[in-house]
């Protein structure tokens, strides 16, 4: 059951509109499933899009932002549940805690970052949930190639491709989420190559 999402994206506010009405169609069908979103509590950019139509559209968010990027303003002032952390670290710890899924919309190196983490600890068996790529117009898809050539090289397993869904519309995300494949804490028995 999918209750609870985190939303991985960029706070760019220069990103072609096209991505813009990615995040705005995301956060709407999220909101008509009734699922509570999680994401990164920046007002501007993709990020600014999601909560902005999860608000309007009367859905529930929940920010969470570290303390330097509230001293530059960088939170939605409308969030009313914008949880501050003291570090990068602490964000992406509760990001993964009581969350049923991850949403990767286009981002840069930040949302890399964030979505690589999660993707190291599902090979270890801690975190199971899906991953869910947004694959616009093929923007992940030079990612997601690198990850098949993780596979053909042996740096991962066959098996790990299991980790992540790539979703191309989203008329198909919840069916996408709904349908990841299973993981659970015995991945860890072949996370070694």
């Amino acid at each position: 059951m999918i209750k609870t999402v985190t939303i991985y994206c960029a706070s760019s506010h220069k990103v072609d509109k096209k991505y813009f009405t990615l995040a705005k169609e995301v956060a709407e069908v999220l909101c008509q499933h009734q699922v509570a979103i999680r994401y990164g509590g920046g007002a501007v950019g993709l990020m600014g899009q999601v909560a902005d139509t999860t608000l309007q559209k009367g859905g529930q968010i929940t920010g969470i932002i570290p303390a330097f990027m509230m001293t530059v303003e960088w939170n939605h002032s409308l969030v009313e549940e914008m949880i501050v952390v003291a570090d990068m670290a602490e964000r992406k710890r509760l990001f993964m805690q009581n969350t049923d899924a991850f949403i990767v919309l286009p981002g840069g190196t930040g949302t890399l970052e964030e979505v690589t983490e999660v993707l190291t600890l599902k090979r270890l068996g801690k975190f199971t949930k899906p991953i869910v790529f947004m694959n616009l117009d093929e923007f992940y898809t030079p990612l997601l190639n690198f990850f098949d050539t993780l596979i053909d090289e042996k740096f991962l397993r066959p098996e790990h491709r299991a980790m992540w869904s790539e979703c191309n519309h989203t008329n198909q995300l919840m069916e996408t989420l709904h349908n990841a494949p299973k993981w659970d804490a015995n991945a860890i028995s072949f996370a070694a190559i």
